[in-house]
């Protein structure tokens, strides 16, 4: 790595501490600020100190007494520098309007007060400055721009706040590097990486001298986390720096297998490697999508086999565990959604080839007496047409759950720039409430979720049952699907247990449950297999919708803020409570939720919780509770 930086005549950068003249920047900066408390007397400090520190009156003294606010010191450092450095807000404004150069270069890397301010990860100085007239263009001795120490040192804010105010998030610096080049190469972490490439920059740029791209110092530095953000937006993987040697070569020569194995499958995932027919299988999405529906199906079949030979199957049963414990994609959150869409397509196909006429057929007289209510022969218009009706909704809310938007939050290229200066000169660009991914505030209630990449209003989970996002948009149309799945799994339960009173030779009654068990799995496998499938599904989609009601009615939030409100101000969280100001009580809370109107009696109060920035509590309203 030192070869590479001589190479390309940088000069090491310098974390803060080390940022000369360090004569007077240890003095004033590095000891703790607050010793002034325990001094009474300033009038001995010269004008460096006074600024260091702080003291607004001793300098106004100093200067008004004749000190020329543009005079260096003897390392050619101004009292703007050093304001500058320190976050000294009203002795800036006081220094320029005495005349202080506000570009002024200083120091042993040359560089002007906006430099120092940047380094130091001073937003609030860097807006101040700007507005004074600093160019953030400029380079210093190092030969970069604020936009490059901003990267360097992982200060995303202010990165945001120079990009919005236009400089070009691909500049190069003196050495040919980008911003990206620099926080791949310096910054071990998610940010400020992921906001370049929000801002569209190029990823597959190389520098002046090493021809390497934000790739090759990711591996140069071994930065996993941006490796794997470059590699997600699409970086090439094949370029070769000036040498010749592609990301991957320089993953070897430092022997890190994680960076390897990525590269690697990045570069077969773009067809630059033949991989393995095991893994050719693992990526084609068609055979995989499908792999649940097999599997499904052979353990029923397995099962339902006239072979008398337990070891038979159980060798069977071992060759299905191995394909699918081999199979990747099938066990991964995004392949849940296509697993219990094979469980359904199996429950609808036992419905309606083995249930329909079954239980349309008359029974006998001398079994129905033996059977359980809940068992009784039930006409068509009373079990199959409510199976159809529901089987419609089901489908319905899970169309609008899975396609519907989830209350994406959404911005134009210009809107974003105006949000980050909006809230960059008025000291609110927080990572707590800017989003460093889409470059938005978030509303209230609302989170970026990290599979979508989006943020979601009034965000309560990423459901990989539906393959999307629930929030503020589709909730209803979740709880919705919810409700029709278990009831769709009761009259599948309903169905096997009518199947066994008519063609299994048993009764519960009279056997006992372990004889009854066993006799009815062995009487039709498969319909157990389902029984089985059924009675797993019910358990968790019946503590899904319990405890969204819950959250629902009672506490009046979403998942999201259930798990996560000690982060969040506007709940008071206890040992064993949570108190929202979202919580109108019980029916209020319902009514609210699902929009019940009631054919106009009832008027639910509906918030647009894609606009909603601020909360405050109200006093004098019954809801306790104002959203600004």
């Amino acid at each position: 790595m030192e070869e590479y930086e001589k190479e390309a005549g940088c000069v090491p950068i310098l974390h803060p501490e080390e940022i000369k003249p360090q004569s007077h920047y240890n003095h004033g900066y590095s000891e703790n600020v607050s010793r002034k408390n325990h001094v009474d007397d300033y009038s001995t400090w010269d004008i460096v100190k006074a600024t260091q520190y702080g003291i607004f009156e001793r300098c106004r003294e100093l200067v008004e007494a004749g000190f020329d606010v543009r005079q260096p010191d003897k390392e050619n450092v101004t009292l703007l520098h050093w304001a500058a450095i320190n976050n000294r807000i009203d002795l800036v404004k006081y220094y320029i309007s005495k005349g202080a150069i506000v570009d002024q270069l200083g120091g042993d890397l040359n560089s002007t007060p906006l430099h120092w301010a940047t380094r130091q990860g001073h937003l609030s100085m860097v807006v101040q400055l700007m507005k004074y007239g600093a160019d953030p263009s400029l380079i210093d001795g190092e030969g970069c721009s604020c936009v490059h120490l901003a990267a360097q040192f992982g200060h995303t804010s202010i990165v945001a706040y120079l990009i919005a105010k236009g400089q070009d998030v691909d500049m190069m610096d003196q050495n040919g590097m980008t911003p990206l080049m620099w926080a791949a190469y310096r910054t071990h972490s998610v940010d400020p990486t992921r906001l370049l490439l929000t801002f569209n920059v190029s990823v597959n740029l190389g520098d002046k001298y090493h021809k390497n791209t934000a790739l090759h110092w990711a591996v140069l530095a071994g930065n996993t986390t941006v490796i794997s953000l470059l590699l997600d937006a699409n970086a090439n993987v094949d370029a070769q720096n000036i040498k010749g040697e592609t990301p991957l070569d320089l993953a070897k020569q430092r022997k890190n297998v994680w960076m390897i194995n990525h590269l690697q499958e990045a570069r077969q995932a773009k067809g630059y490697d033949s991989p393995s027919y095991l893994k050719r299988l693992k990526m084609d999405k068609k055979v995989m999508l499908g792999t649940p529906f097999v599997v499904i199906w052979l353990v029923g079949f397995i099962a339902d086999l006239d072979i008398d030979s337990w070891l038979i199957k159980g060798i069977m049963y071992a060759g299905v565990w191995v394909a699918v414990h081999n199979s990747r994609y099938v066990l991964t959150p995004h392949s849940l959604r296509t697993c219990l869409t094979g469980v359904s397509f199996w429950m609808y196909t036992t419905w309606f080839y083995w249930f329909w006429n079954d239980i349309l057929q008359e029974e006998d007289p001398v079994f129905v007496q033996f059977s359980l209510n809940l068992c009784a022969h039930l006409p068509f218009a009373t079990v199959h047409v409510p199976f159809l009706i529901n089987t419609l909704a089901l489908f319905y809310n899970f169309g609008k759950s899975w396609k519907s938007d989830p209350g994406i939050i959404k911005a134009s290229e210009e809107q974003k720039k105006k949000t980050i200066v909006e809230l960059a000169e008025t000291g609110s660009l927080d990572l707590s409430i800017f989003c460093s991914t889409c470059l938005i505030r978030k509303p209230i209630r609302s989170k970026h979720c990290a599979v979508c990449n989006r943020c979601i209003a009034k965000f309560d989970h990423h459901c990989p049952w539906v393959g999307n996002c629930v929030g503020s948009g589709n909730h209803r149309y979740f709880m919705g699907y919810l409700f029709f799945l278990l009831c769709m799994i009761c009259w599948m339960m309903y169905g096997c247990i009518s199947y066994w009173r008519i063609h299994c030779a048993t009764s519960y009654a009279k056997d006992g449950f372990w004889l009854y068990l066993t006799q009815i799995a062995s009487c039709s496998p498969w319909m157990f297999w389902m029984f089985l499938n059924s009675v797993f599904h019910f358990m968790w989609v019946a503590v899904l919708i319990m405890c969204q009601l819950y959250q629902i009615a009672a506490l009046g939030i979403t998942t999201n803020e259930r798990m996560n409100a000690r982060r969040y101000k506007h709940f008071k969280v206890t040992a064993t409570s949570i108190e929202s100001p979202f919580n109108h009580g019980c029916i209020r809370n319902l009514i609210d939720f699902f929009e019940i109107r009631c054919c106009g009696l009832i008027r639910p109060v509906t918030v647009d919780w894609t606009t909603q920035y601020t909360i405050e509590y109200d006093q004098t309203s019954g809801s306790g509770y104002q959203l600004v």
